[in-house]
């Protein structure tokens, strides 16, 4: 078994021992198998995408068959656990270590994942059935480094969404859905320039920073996602409300649709 992931069962089983002392293999999925749980987006997204690879995971071996463990090894060598208990219903401990590791061993791990895994259609299945001991060539670390072109536009549309943007406390905190966005030239590299408004403010309300909260996009995204088509847009970009899910450009022309959160 290649050696990165020796370290990561080790590590998820001393951390299940420590936590949860009273749990037995027995009661484990495969008497506590690790999986790698490679089957929601795949090997390769997750190292152009989310800086890692496919999270690993040990089961409760029961009718709901909910998660013990769930380990993130990220491409710097960070990692970090969550341990359940009661079955996988309460996030018993948060765990964040590191394993020295180089890049380029992260990288030919990935490309042996995607080879082995991926590419023989093996998703979210034991470590032990993944054949990890074999000697990856340069052909294919190069054929994997070229798919990054491929995630381009998800990457940049991450970095967007956690970027932060200015959302009222009219959107925040009394329900109404987003009648009004515009976007302004970003203050530093962490902002989006967005903000986002119920619609009704009037200047004495906008003018109030208290009025407003600092969230990220994903986040705002979270409490209205119509605005997630629109976000994308360029600086001077705006848009109003004009039905329950649609955005048009701000003309000035037209009243703006409200409506409130269900």
């Amino acid at each position: 078994m290649n050696k990165i992931l020796k370290e990561i069962k080790e590590i998820i089983n001393e951390n299940i021992k420590k936590y949860l002392p009273d749990v037995k293999p027995s009661e484990l999925e495969e008497n506590g198998m690790v999986y790698y749980m490679n089957g929601n987006n795949g090997t390769e997204f997750d190292w152009y995408v989310n800086d890692k690879i496919s999270d690993f995971m040990v089961f409760y071996n029961d009718e709901k068959n909910l998660g013990i463990a769930k380990l993130t090894i990220y491409i710097n060598g960070d990692i970090y656990i969550c341990i359940y208990g009661d079955k996988g219903e309460k996030l018993v401990k948060e765990v964040k270590t590191h394993i020295e590791v180089s890049e380029n061993e992260m990288l030919k791990l990935a490309v042996i994942l995607k080879n082995q895994a991926d590419e023989k259609r093996i998703w979210d299945a034991s470590i032990e059935i993944i054949d990890t001991d074999i000697e990856i060539d340069e052909e294919k670390i190069n054929g994997f480094k070229d798919k990054q072109t491929h995630y381009e536009e998800m990457i940049r549309r991450k970095q967007l969404f956690n970027l932060s943007a200015f959302v009222s406390k009219r959107v925040f905190e009394d329900g109404w859905k987003v009648g009004y966005m515009y976007r302004a030239e970003a203050i530093d590299e962490r902002d989006s320039g967005w903000s986002f408004m119920a619609g009704d403010e009037d200047d004495e309300y906008a003018n109030d920073y208290k009025n407003f909260v600092l969230l990220s996009i994903y986040e705002a995204s979270q409490i209205d996602p119509d605005i997630s088509s629109y976000v994308d847009n360029p600086v001077g970009s705006g848009f109003i409300r004009i039905s329950e899910t649609e955005f048009e450009e701000d003309n000035e022309d037209k009243e703006i649709y409200m409506s409130k959160r269900n």
